[in-house]
């Protein structure tokens, strides 16, 4: 009788366990500086959306940027929030055997 009773508790305490040690590991992974040339390459991404092909021997693949620069204002001359949202993407294509 016990056993079946704390099987949803044992449960719920392991989920609430993986939801820490999940939370853990970002917060150490935040801490982190942040790699200068990573950085300038998605500083120097122009604004809007891109792409292009790409072929090479037995691939083809198409290579993507986009950038999205915003400035938020809740109310006039109150304080700003700046949003910059840059993206780099590649999607491969091979034929296999």
């Amino acid at each position: 009788m016990i056993p079946a009773a704390l099987a949803p508790l044992a449960w719920t305490a392991l989920r609430f366990g993986a939801v820490a040690a999940v939370a853990i590991v970002a917060s150490r992974a935040a801490t982190q500086p942040k790699d200068a040339e990573h950085q300038a390459v998605l500083d120097g991404i122009p604004e809007g959306m891109g792409g292009h092909a790409h072929r090479a021997e037995d691939e083809r693949a198409v290579h993507g940027h986009g950038r999205l620069r915003r400035v938020l204002r809740l109310k006039p001359g109150g304080p700003a929030l700046e949003i910059d949202a840059s993206a780099l993407g590649r999607v491969r294509l091979r034929r296999v055997g």
